[in-house]
């Protein structure tokens, strides 16, 4: 086994958080692991390991019981809310979560959704300021977050508190959490799950065709989802299902507009792939990570029970054993499966609707500002180990 090469990269300096790639490609040139000195942490770079790692039942979400320590105090609501999460559980509770979900969220309800998506989309539009306006605020944080509400069946006029709840819960992941931000997660915690459970309440007492009322019915084998476990399944639904697409959205149109394309890459026997190439190009989610259930050996790398390994997707998109030109964005290059909604058991379940709002919303987009340009140079947000922007300046 080699020794692996130790890297140290700040993941709050700002020019890593403005451009991550050329210290993922630096990390590449030292074969499919390096270890992230700043982490401590041994990462995956290139696709097929990544790849491999993902798909791979040795390497999992749910910690080891034996390395488990004692929750704070100050952020036991979180980690309450937490415990009940499929994205954090492996078999035999995964599975069940996971199976009574998609009898809910089917793929035939997703795709009723387009219509909807394709007019919310204008009344955003028509909304737009006559000057110059941030895309952030005033479209690609909004749309998501109504759809997915409307979806479950809670107030979009509550769009607004679910948006801060859910950014201030995203913050435990994020490299640069204080304590603050641990209490504002904690608190987002509570304020959301109450706010779920009284909507899980009563939809109990007069069901409605929507999803929340779905996942109530959801039945396999005579299981059902408890009410702990419905309330943190809608809050990953909400929070899972508009963080990443806000920031794709804007990723995306600073992507094409930054390279000379516009409504001729989103016709539509174009849009399908100038979608999968904003999601492999620069894509939300950069870093996601796997305990190692039983020694193994992979990549020529091996691995004991309770090591952690880092996969960063990112990286994994841009591996050049895979996409030609792959620093270069391209949305005429033939579609490859990409790694941005991850593989294997924990592939996300929002994809499907992340890929329809995208496919909808941007062709209308711009379609009706063919105009549309950058007004101000974009900068991306202290977000890292998610990659999104601060802001969108535009013109129209």
């Amino acid at each position: 086994m080699k020794t692996l090469a130790n890297l140290s990269q700040s993941p709050t300096d700002p020019d890593f958080v403005q451009n991550p790639y050329p210290f993922y490609e630096r990390a590449r040139g030292h074969g499919p692991f390096f270890h992230w000195q700043d982490y401590g942490l041994t990462c995956a770079v290139s696709a097929a390991t990544v790849g491999a790692i993902l798909r791979d039942r040795r390497f999992g979400r749910e910690e080891p019981a034996e390395l488990r320590k004692p929750i704070p105090d100050h952020q036991k609501p979180f980690y309450a809310v937490e415990a009940h999460s499929m994205l954090e559980l492996e078999a035999p509770t995964h599975t069940r979560l996971r199976g009574l979900v998609l009898r809910a969220f089917t793929s035939r309800r997703i795709a009723a959704l387009q219509p909807e998506i394709a007019a919310l989309t204008h009344q955003l539009i028509d909304a737009f300021p006559a000057g110059d306006f941030d895309l952030l605020t005033h479209f690609a944080q909004k749309l998501p977050v109504i759809i997915i509400a409307r979806l479950l069946g809670v107030p979009e006029a509550r769009a607004d508190d679910l948006l801060a709840w859910s950014n201030a819960m995203v913050g435990m992941y994020q490299a640069r959490r204080t304590r603050a931000m641990e209490d504002a997660a904690a608190n987002a915690a509570e304020a959301f799950a109450s706010f779920m459970r009284a909507h899980v309440e009563e939809r109990r007492a007069s069901p409605a065709d929507d999803l929340i009322t779905h996942l109530i019915a959801a039945e396999m084998e005579g299981e059902k989802l408890s009410t702990d476990e419905l309330i943190t399944t809608c809050i990953l639904l909400l929070n899972a299902g508009h963080e990443a697409t806000v920031h794709t959205l804007g990723n995306g149109v600073k992507a094409l507009l930054e390279n000379g394309f516009s409504g001729d890459a989103l016709t539509p026997d174009r849009a399908a792939g100038t979608i999968e190439e904003i999601l492999r190009f620069d894509p939300a989610l950069h870093l996601f990570t796997r305990w190692v259930y039983e020694d193994v050996e992979l990549s020529g790398q091996t691995f004991r029970r309770g090591d952690k390994v880092g996969c960063l997707l990112a990286a994994a998109n841009r591996d050049p054993q895979i996409w030609d030109g792959a620093p270069r964005f391209d949305p005429a290059r033939p579609v490859k499966p990409n790694l941005t909604f991850g593989a294997g058991i924990h592939f996300c379940v929002g994809a499907p609707l992340a890929r329809l709002e995208l496919q909808t919303a941007l062709p209308i987009l711009f379609e009706r500002l063919p105009g549309l340009r950058l007004a101000e140079p974009p900068r991306y947000a202290n977000l890292y180990h998610f990659h999104g922007l601060e802001s969108l300046i535009l013109r129209h």
